[in-house]
């Protein structure tokens, strides 16, 4: 009756029956009737442990091992800051080019303010302080201006002989809060021309008095 059914059906009714075999199948279950003897393995000994010396050579050279050579940091310590301080003493015998630049001293030049150098050879320069390069004895300000209409920067060392004078004309009201104003290059934030600074500072220092009775600014030099 169920054979003449499953004829009688069509072919794609056999993936049913066979599923249904293929499960009776896995659905066998075997019983061991008889338990396996157990088979003792006696522990196994650990192997005996070989010091690396052994792999070494058997007859070792004799010679003498001399301790390690002293630190050259510690036999020679570093001449940069005596060297460093025997040429100020010999640039700047008075002190007043490095209590100028001092930054621990309140009155001490800042980036911002204007200074005006005065050198042996040519008309002194005036122009806002940019930078201030702190190196040493090449310690050097970078100072702006314009001639002609036209932006000018010009580096200074404060401890190079030829610089006889550096005077602080104008001071920023407000601290600048970088070290280095290269944003004063754009148009928006140039100060331009700063003679009318230097006009004014002559002014109130020397009320306009005769220019043949003294240098105008500071020396370095000494008397």
């Amino acid at each position: 009756m169920n054979a003449n059914c499953l004829l009688r059906r069509p072919v794609g009714c056999l993936k049913t029956a066979l599923r249904q075999t293929r499960h009776q199948r896995l659905l066998t279950r075997t019983m061991a009737t008889a338990a396996e003897p157990l088979v003792s393995t006696p522990p196994s000994t650990p192997a005996p442990s070989i010091k690396p010396s052994m792999f070494g050579p058997k007859h070792k050279p004799t010679f003498a091992v001399y301790p390690a050579l002293p630190s050259i940091r510690e036999t020679h310590k570093n001449p940069m800051p005596a060297l460093d301080e025997k040429q100020r003493a010999k640039l700047d015998p008075t002190g007043a080019r490095t209590r100028l630049f001092d930054p621990e001293r309140p009155d001490a030049a800042k980036v911002g303010d204007v200074l005006m150098v005065t050198t042996k050879s040519g008309e002194p320069f005036s122009g806002v302080c940019m930078s201030i390069r702190r190196r040493g004895v090449d310690t050097a300000i970078l100072l702006r201006s314009q001639l002609m209409k036209v932006g000018v920067e010009m580096w200074h060392k404060i401890y190079s002989p030829t610089v006889v004078g550096i005077d602080i004309v104008w001071r920023r009201p407000k601290r600048a809060r970088r070290a280095r104003l290269t944003y004063m290059r754009k148009p928006k934030h140039d100060m331009g021309n700063v003679d009318h600074l230097v006009f004014a500072w002559k002014k109130e220092r020397y009320g306009m008095r005769s220019r043949g009775k003294g240098q105008i600014g500071t020396r370095f030099e000494k008397k």
